[in-house]
């Protein structure tokens, strides 16, 4: 990947299409776009995830091995990026979603089993490591659209799916280290029968 931008604009996109890089010209709503822009979602949103946790280690210290584990997660996100935008570039390996897996076993230890359905909030770092989740989860969603029509590869997929749920366990390993009780759901009351 030696190419570098060296002008913002190019002006080719302005009427709905844009290029890849092996040249083909997609329609800007095109599944494999798609699923690009939701990658570059999500890695903008960790992004923003990392800023805060760099900010709130000040107080709770233990917070940056989550720092550690995530921040090599972006560039994982631009390298997958950068697989769809060129399909011969392969970048991803099993040894990242190896390091994930590790990663959420090892911090589950530390959370125990979960009792009930958690709700995304409670601090702005843990509703913040939920949206980072649910933007997983519409990345995935994307790039299995753009597999049925065009298969990509399955660590990619794979990668995707981990990083979902080592979201979820960040955001209860949050709630823990900050000493924020997390929020349970509660299901809603049984409507009452209409003979009563």
């Amino acid at each position: 990947m030696g190419n570098r931008l060296s002008k913002i604009y190019t002006r080719t996109g302005d009427a709905g299409e844009t290029g890849l890089a092996d040249g083909r010209r997609v329609p800007k709503d095109h599944p494999r776009v798609e699923a690009m822009g939701e990658i570059d979602t999500l890695n903008s949103q960790l992004g923003l995830l990392l800023a805060e946790l760099a900010e709130a280690q000040t107080r709770w210290p233990d917070l940056a091995e989550l720092i550690e584990v995530l921040g090599p997660c972006q560039h994982r996100l631009f390298d997958l990026g950068g697989e769809l935008a060129m399909p011969e570039y392969q970048a991803l390996t099993e040894a990242e979603v190896a390091r994930l897996e590790a990663a959420i076993d090892h911090w589950n230890q530390e959370l125990g089993p979960l009792e009930d359905f958690i709700m995304p909030g409670g601090t702005r770092l843990i509703a913040m490591a939920h949206l980072c989740r649910s933007m997983a989860r519409t990345s995935e969603r994307r790039c299995q659209q753009l597999n049925a029509m065009e298969p990509l590869r399955a660590v990619g997929l794979a990668y995707l799916n981990r990083l979902s749920d080592l979201f979820f366990v960040v955001a209860r390993l949050i709630a823990r280290r900050q000493g924020c009780a997390e929020i349970l759901w509660h299901a809603a009351s049984a409507p009452a029968s209409a003979g009563q």
